[in-house]
């Protein structure tokens, strides 16, 4: 059978398009292969952009239930060294830009939004071939088959959909990130939740660094950040959550004691992720029946940037096909110049990991801060 949009990925860019599909009227299915909403944990905090994700949200009609996500003060941030050392310290005085929201309930927001059954769960990719006239058939583990006249691949930094327009494949960036959460922090944690403070955490020295966020509830989400050859870890069981844990606290030998206490003693088994982006300046000709956005269109070390790009990716593509009804190619034409356009000038900003775990850290990260600052005033 021939299938209306066929969207491939529900994470927010690809819900945040058929969200605004469907405000205008025009119906799409997405395709997920998770099994359920609640299948795994969807993220930390996410900072939204007023340039890019606050109106990707407006054009989606969800501003006020985005309002209601906020996490009151949690846009304060400090700076320390691995001594423990306080060298910035900045509360959250409410006049800032960025208001942080639990990356899982945005995206149950705009799962909420869409029309029940827009959302096909249960659907893993394995392969996507072109028939022609912009014609594709995808292809999903077991068999089953469907052939779209309108394909988007929202799936990721693995996209199955992008080799139907670009052999791009993603590179290891040279860090590795060990994910852990500790629970009721101020009760349970007290001298790492003191550490983190009432926002976000950068403690940070040449070659790692631990990023930590107070989430809701007292949770404290952390990422240790180590400059790492593709293979670390490659000798242990990534299950054996005691040997990770132990190896990667070993890392950290000399800092301040509640620093390390951010790997220690989490409450949850360490997750490790190789971090890996698309080559910078990433595009393709125009492919009839087919595009891509966020992750799988221009995948990036993340920084914040990349979600927010994602949402403002599933927004203009949503509007460029509401504005040429009966001419999709003008809408993909004209939603991949933008999108290009954008993600060059994101790749241009400075890269965070070399400016957090260089060779000066943390100053460097403190005086890329005071640039911005001069530069904003």
């Amino acid at each position: 059978m021939t299938t209306p949009i066929t969207i491939i990925g529900a994470g927010l860019g690809g819900l945040l398009l058929a969200r605004v599909l469907h405000v205008h009227g025009i119906p799409a299915a997405v395709y997920e292969a998770e099994p359920s909403a609640d299948a795994r944990r969807q993220g930390g905090l996410l900072d939204i952009h007023p340039w890019n994700g606050e109106p990707a949200l407006e054009a989606a009609g969800l501003a006020e239930e985005f309002r209601r996500l906020v996490l009151p003060g949690r846009e304060a941030y400090r700076i320390m060294d691995r001594t423990g050392t306080v060298l910035l310290d900045r509360p959250d005085d409410g006049t800032g830009a960025r208001p942080e929201v639990p990356r899982g309930a945005l995206r149950q927001t705009l799962l909420d939004a869409l029309p029940e059954g827009t959302v096909r769960w249960g659907h893993k990719v394995t392969g996507v071939r072109a028939l022609g006239e912009g014609r594709h058939e995808v292809t999903f583990a077991g068999g089953a088959t469907l052939v779209t006249s309108l394909l988007v691949g929202a799936d990721g930094a693995w996209s199955r959909v992008r080799p139907v327009l670009s052999p791009a494949v993603p590179r290891y960036i040279g860090v590795c990130v060990v994910e852990t959460f500790l629970y009721d922090g101020d009760t349970r944690h007290p001298a790492a939740a003191k550490a983190v403070g009432a926002g976000s955490l950068f403690a940070l020295a040449p070659g790692r660094g631990l990023l930590a966020h107070r989430e809701g509830g007292g949770t404290l989400h952390v990422y240790a950040q180590l400059g790492k050859p593709l293979d670390w870890l490659a000798d242990l069981d990534l299950d054996d959550a005691a040997a990770v844990t132990a190896r990667v606290v070993a890392e950290y030998d000399g800092w301040a004691p509640a620093l390390a206490a951010l790997i220690a003693e989490s409450d949850t088994a360490p997750i490790l992720r190789r971090l890996h982006a698309l080559p910078s300046g990433h595009r393709w000709d125009r492919v009839p029946g087919v595009t891509l956005l966020g992750d799988a269109a221009h995948l990036r070390p993340p920084d914040g940037e990349g979600a927010n790009l994602a949402m403002q990716d599933g927004a203009r593509l949503g509007q460029a096909l509401a504005a040429h009804p009966g001419d999709v190619e003008a809408a993909l034409a004209a939603y991949e110049q933008d999108m290009f356009a954008r993600a060059a000038a994101a790749d241009s900003e400075d890269d965070m990991y070399a400016v957090m775990l260089g060779d000066d850290a943390p100053h460097s990260l403190l005086a890329h801060m005071a640039e911005g600052e001069q530069a904003s005033a």
